[in-house]
């Protein structure tokens, strides 16, 4: 059984900075600041890291209850954004073809291994007419700041829902950025790479994927990606 582990932004959806204005948002209505946010890259993060880094950057003394309200905050704010009239979240090519193909399959879970807190993930997904209920596991922001933990609290749900114990090496990672291609190493999960944005499929394979693609339009040779 492959557990296929999406990331969100940048590897299924983009939500046209509806995110960042939402934390940008959050941080000042709870921070009184967002401080240094402009050319702050957000990609490869957790929303927990991001909202902690850019506390501290401002000098604030940060713990985990002030980036646990800054995160509420947050949600609702993205909530709003996403509603915002005119707004459009976009699904990159391929999308809906290779989730289908997925689940039509029986050696295949879906699952997401995302710096999105879950309810921003919900949130996220929903804008852009993606179930999140399709997805049967997953590991979050909202269970770790830490990007490296987050494959193994997937696992762990993963063989919860099956009723079997599966080794790490059965989850495969699905993401744009490096930290996606590095954070299941510790469990033995592979990584699959697409370049659909801010990093090349070569930048990817250096940083430790199986393969890469330029974006993942051909479903089959995705699909034999993830079964081999």
């Amino acid at each position: 059984m492959k557990l296929v582990c999406f990331d969100i932004d940048g590897t299924l959806i983009w939500t046209d900075g509806a995110g960042r204005r939402a934390i940008r948002r959050a941080l000042v209505d709870v921070l009184g600041t967002a401080g240094p946010i402009d050319g702050f890259r957000f990609d490869g993060r957790t929303d927990g890291e991001i909202v902690w880094q850019l506390g501290e950057a401002a000098g604030l003394a940060m713990d985990h209850a002030l980036v646990t309200r800054v995160l509420e905050r947050y949600v609702a704010d993205l909530a709003a954004e996403l509603g915002r009239p005119g707004h459009h979240t976009h699904v990159y090519p391929g999308i809906p073809e290779l989730l289908d193909a997925l689940e039509r399959r029986d050696d295949c879970l879906l699952g997401l291994v995302t710096g999105n807190v879950a309810d921003g993930a919900r949130l996220k997904l929903g804008s852009a007419g993606i179930d999140f209920a399709r997805f049967r596991f997953g590991g979050f922001g909202s269970d770790s700041h830490v990007r490296a933990e987050l494959p193994d609290v997937a696992l762990g749900r993963a063989c919860a829902a099956l009723g079997t114990m599966l080794p790490g090496a059965n989850i495969v990672i699905v993401g744009d950025t490096p930290a996606d291609m590095q954070c299941g190493t510790g469990i033995g999960a592979r990584a699959i790479g697409v370049g659909t944005a801010a990093y090349t499929p070569l930048q990817l394979l250096e940083a430790g994927a199986h393969v890469a693609f330029t974006d993942l339009s051909e479903t089959e040779r995705v699909v034999e990606a993830i079964l081999a």
